[in-house]
């Protein structure tokens, strides 16, 4: 929904020939899918309109791929498309509407095969095949993230997270399989936020605060310096770096930050503070993380994340009670997901409890899953097969989901306890009035670690 990314195969080898990715130009319709269902119910050309431009992209970043690898549009035979299931009815002409009211219908769950000319690509001799989906939203994204990280082939319990405009959530192992989306909307993509900006040169990608002073420093795309380097400046400056907001993970990072140091209470107010860091903003107030600009952190910041994240770890809530069993193999997939410290994902929250060891990033898996389909039919029955075992969860008709969101909205949980965090970091003691006057700190009791899960924690965090 947010990004379209290629990737360009020689059939004989298996070797990847290139890579592009490109902004969905969908974007100009609507940040998120409802907004892009809207669209659809509101103007009658809207589904037309939609398809069109979701297809034209797809087409341009096949000549940008045939360019890079020096190859012609007659030796393309196979296009694999994995998409959310919004996205996979709007690239297939199919009618993206129901997917917008409960129960919230596919046209089809099925695999979908088709020449691709009828999928206005020039590819002549090509044949499109669209990956199965599992819910309404559940898509052919999620079955090929599934394929390339093999929750269903694992004989322990794996969490499979893709966080994006919606979070999908697979939980399970060889034996059962659990999955269903949550809202998150696009605050993690830097949307909603008021210095929010996606992942590009100059946004601000890293944060760390000092818990006495408040002063931060980061770091920004593009430069591998801290900004409290004596260097910076001047490699910033011969880079010509800009810095112009904050994306995912630095949101993330800042948000933690300023919980640990006392900042944020674990209801998500920003708190009365003597440091020239903590502003009157309004009713409200924020925190100064770059003065230039300024860059600030706002409540309503705050509550953004707060409402993405609960979304998220409701979801996951979810499937754990419905399944009965935790995860073990904690993946986390997608853009974002490659770039988020486990550490700070449990500080806010967004992931359960647990060593962090056991928690990694898996980089594009839906990519790398739409390549397995590509290379192999086998690869194709096996997706296909796991897709039909899924038990399919309706986050937004269950009436569990509320109550498991609302105790999620704190930092970093309302009720559920957290030793492995406790035992990594030093955590503020639990708190929700604005203005308690306490700003000791308390570590949960201490634990071994679990299989090197100290060698995971970023050092920066210790107090």
């Amino acid at each position: 929904s947010t990004t379209i990314a290629a990737h360009l195969c020689d059939l004989s080898t298996g070797d990847m020939l290139a890579s592009k990715g490109r902004m969905n130009p969908q974007i100009r319709f609507g940040e998120d899918l409802m907004s892009r269902v809207s669209y659809v119910m509101m103007h009658p050309d809207g589904a037309r309109v939609l398809t069109a431009v979701a297809r034209a992209a797809i087409d341009e970043l096949v000549s940008e791929l045939l360019d890079d690898a020096g190859q012609q549009r007659d030796y393309v035979l196979e296009v694999v498309i994995v998409a959310n299931p919004i996205m996979h009815h709007i690239v297939l002409g199919l009618d993206p509407t129901p997917l917008g009211q409960a129960p919230f219908p596919l046209v089809t769950s099925a695999p979908v095969t088709a020449p691709a000319r009828e999928l206005d690509l020039n590819l002549p001799w090509a044949r499109v095949y669209a990956g199965p989906c599992i819910a309404g939203h559940v898509g052919a994204d999620t079955t090929a993230a599934m394929l390339a990280e093999g929750p269903h082939r694992s004989d322990v319990v794996q969490l499979l997270i893709d966080i994006g405009t919606n979070a999908e959530i697979v939980l399970g192992d060889r034996h059962r399989l659990f999955a269903a989306s949550s809202p998150t909307g696009p605050a993690f993509e830097g949307a909603q936020i008021s210095c929010g900006q996606r992942a590009t040169v100059g946004a601000i990608e890293r944060v760390r605060i000092d818990r006495s002073t408040l002063e931060p420093r980061f770091k920004v795309i593009g430069c591998e310096l801290w900004s409290d380097d004596p260097g910076f400046a001047a490699a910033a400056a011969t880079a010509e770096i800009e810095i112009v907001g904050v994306c995912g993970s630095g949101i993330v990072e800042v948000i933690a930050e300023l919980f640990l140091a006392g900042v944020i209470a674990t209801d998500g107010t920003i708190v009365d503070s003597a440091s020239p860091r903590v502003i009157q903003d309004g009713r409200t107030r924020a925190y100064v993380l770059h003065a230039a600009g300024p860059l600030l952190i706002t409540q309503n910041d705050v509550r953004a994340i707060q409402l993405a994240k609960a979304a998220l770890r409701a979801g996951i809530d979810l499937l754990i009670e419905r399944s009965g069993r935790e995860p073990v193999d904690v993946r986390l997939a997608g853009a974002f997901g490659a770039h988020l410290d486990p550490i700070y994902a449990m500080v806010l929250g967004l992931l359960p409890d647990g060593p962090v060891a056991n928690v990694r990033s898996v980089g594009n898996a839906a990519g790398n899953g739409a390549v397995r389909a590509l290379l192999s039919g086998a690869q194709r029955a096996e997706m296909e097969h796991a897709a039909r075992r899924v038990v399919k969860i309706e986050t937004a008709i269950e009436p569990r989901f509320q109550e498991l969101f609302v105790a999620a909205m704190a930092f970093p949980h309302a009720t559920a306890p957290t030793p492995y965090l406790g035992a990594a970091i030093e955590l503020p003691i639990r708190a929700t009035t604005p203005e308690s006057p306490t700003r000791r700190r308390t570590r949960s009791p201490r634990i071994p670690p679990v299989d090197g899960a100290e060698q995971n924690t970023p050092t920066e965090v210790r107090s």
